[in-house]
């Protein structure tokens, strides 16, 4: 069988300690992930980048 392209990710806060997973396509997206979400314990938007 065939291996999937998608993996699954963690989304670290750069303000805070709230983390959420997600999936990225691995083939396709090779850098890091950098994505504007919303954070519930800071309650406003902030940047979320892919930890390791």
């Amino acid at each position: 069988m065939a291996k999937g392209a998608r993996e699954n990710i963690k989304m670290k806060s750069t303000e805070s300690a709230e983390c959420y997973w997600t999936t990225k396509n691995k083939r396709t997206k090779t850098e890091r992930l950098e994505l504007k979400k919303y954070d519930k314990t800071l309650k406003k938007h902030v940047n979320f980048k892919e930890a390791k």
